[in-house]
């Protein structure tokens, strides 16, 4: 729907309210006065209530910040500036989990080259790794391997936007003659990888899934691309994200979930969570802001990590919301998680909302959760849900490895209401498609869509957009008083608690858990901020115990 400024006095009235709040302008609309009777109108829309004579007041400088508002536009600033405020997600005197650096996974095991190809197509980083340093296999061999099945299930599953093919080979080349000379990098050295397409690429597009950037070139690599690349990587493929980042949709299709593909993969990380769970690469790179790490995952299989906010770059990757972006690994594993993010992790002078902080990992070399404590979110586990049954097993094997269970519940706040920070962060970022009538390009355009949103984002004042902010200071500061008294708390995958630790910044791993008429289920831990060596180990025992991450759809379509 356009926003038509002629059609009558009713649209005036909230265009006039658009310049008290930033929104929609028009050369029309700058020449025309702002009065008592406009401001009694507008105010309506955000639940004030001034006098005749408070309003009138208010007009002259209301003038002139519609003035303000209208150069402020002109400077056309784009996607990748951000805000001159860093969110900070940690509490007053919060004191770091990890307090040095370490990180060791398990031994690496004897594997050998099956003698059916496809088999690797579901090994770990830690199989390939063993095969690549084995000399059974090349980088070159395994990348040829995993670029044609990203080709051979690319058309049904459509999750692939670009194959960086040429590039892959080149880097692929480069890790064998750096692994023959005795230079070898780590378990990445020479794996392959796919990263969602709102992380830059040089030589590539950067579509961010929509119509509106399908043909855009950024002119450099993202900071994670960059680093996985160091650590040896091999990128393969730029994958699908839901347009903008929300859903499955993008202007390719609809990502499919490789276990039934009458269903979309969820999103907005839908490429990355399809490509993993059809074993066509090991990992890949998602993002999340308010579940696009864990809702795929959920969907099609895969474990996912959300790190805590400031744990990783964000250079060279798309703004949505500059206070709740963040970016993680979508694997087969926990502990292939555990890798590639610490390979990611860590401050970058290009990114200022990083916090630096330790990353403390040793891989579990038993099967106990003896003396940890895990919360769980007792009142969403009571209710009854798709996935309840699996649920409540969970927390059986929980209690069966040793832990103890302690009664968990979120502090009471108005979560869904602190929402308009995204709102507001993502009508900003994307405040040029509004004024520009771009927006009428996205696929979707129905009221819950990205344009509505934008539009409807204009008119959040900033004085409720810090109010909510500084209720979400509250909320760190009695989450983490609750937190005190677990090592990390599970919870359904989907609930308040996916809201509640996305506006809190802390971390978690969703992972499988079981079925549900042969689709995968899952279960979310959340550790503390910063503390996602403990979550990692803890959830890795878990998933050691279980072994539903080892069940593989059959891509029988």
């Amino acid at each position: 729907m356009k926003v038509h400024l002629r059609r009558n006095s009713i649209i005036i009235t909230l265009c006039v309210l658009s310049f008290l709040l930033g929104g929609f302008i028009s050369q029309k609309l700058e020449e025309e006065k702002i009065t008592v009777a406009l401001v009694k109108q507008a105010q309506k829309i955000i639940g004030l209530n001034f006098t005749d004579a408070e309003a009138d007041t208010m007009l002259q400088d209301l003038e002139r910040k519609r003035n303000s508002y209208q150069a402020l536009r002109k400077l056309g600033i784009s996607n990748s500036i951000s805000p001159a405020l860093n969110f900070n997600p940690l509490p007053v005197s919060y004191r770091f989990p990890d307090q040095t650096n370490y990180f060791k996974v398990s031994a690496g095991e004897q594997i050998k080259l099956p003698s059916e190809r496809d088999q690797m197509a579901f090994f770990t980083i830690t199989q390939l790794a063993a095969l690549i340093q084995s000399k059974q296999i090349s980088s070159v061999e395994l990348t040829r391997f995993f670029i044609d099945r990203v080709k051979k299930y690319n058309s049904t599953l459509l999750y692939a936007v670009s194959i960086s093919e040429e590039r892959a080979m080149k880097q692929a080349k480069k890790a064998d003659a750096e692994i023959a000379a005795g230079k070898y990098r780590g378990l990445l050295h020479g794996i392959p990888f796919g990263a969602k397409d709102l992380l830059a690429t040089k030589d590539y597009k950067t579509t961010w899934g929509s119509v509106a950037y399908k043909d855009q070139m950024i002119d450099l690599d993202a900071t994670v691309i960059t680093r996985l690349e160091n650590a040896g990587a091999v990128l393969i493929a730029k994958l699908t994200l839901g347009e903008l980042a929300m859903g499955d949709v993008w202007y390719g299709g609809k990502t499919k979930n490789p276990w039934d593909i009458k269903r979309g993969s969820s999103g907005s990380s839908a490429g990355s969570a399809s490509a993993v769970a059809a074993g066509c690469m090991p990992f890949a790179i998602g993002s999340e802001t308010l579940g696009s790490i864990v809702s795929p995952s959920t969907e099609c299989g895969t474990t996912g990590l959300r790190p805590s906010f400031g744990r990783v770059s964000k250079h060279g990757a798309m703004a949505l919301s500059w206070s709740m972006d963040k970016l993680g690994p979508i694997t087969r594993t926990v502990e292939d998680c555990a890798i590639v993010f610490n390979a990611i992790q860590g401050a970058d002078e290009k990114d200022l909302s990083l916090i630096e902080a330790p990353f403390n990992y040793t891989s579990p070399t038993g099967a106990s959760l003896k003396g940890i404590r895990i919360g769980y979110i007792k009142s969403e586990f009571q209710r009854k849900y798709l996935n309840s049954g699996n649920d409540s097993l969970t927390l059986v094997k929980l209690k069966e490895l040793g832990a103890e269970l302690v009664p968990f519940e979120l502090p009471e706040l108005p979560y869904n209401d602190m929402i308009i920070i995204l709102s507001a962060e993502s009508g900003a970022a994307f405040q040029e498609l509004s004024l520009s009538n771009r927006d009428d390009l996205l696929v979707k355009q129905d009221k819950s869509a990205w344009p509505s949103g934008f539009r409807s984002a204009q008119f959040i004042p900033a004085v409720e957009y810090i109010q909510a902010n500084r209720a979400r200071a509250l909320l760190i500061e009695q989450l983490n008083q609750k937190m005190k008294e677990v090592d990390l708390f599970v919870a359904p995958a989907f609930g308040m608690n996916l809201r509640t630790t996305n506006l809190s910044g802390h971390p978690c791993i969703v992972l499988p858990n079981g079925f549900n008429k042969g689709l995968p289920g899952s279960i979310t831990f959340t550790g503390q901020l910063f503390g996602e060596g403990k979550l990692l180990k803890i959830a890795q025992t878990y998933q050691k115990a279980t072994g539903f991450h080892q069940v593989h759809p059959s891509l029988n379509f």
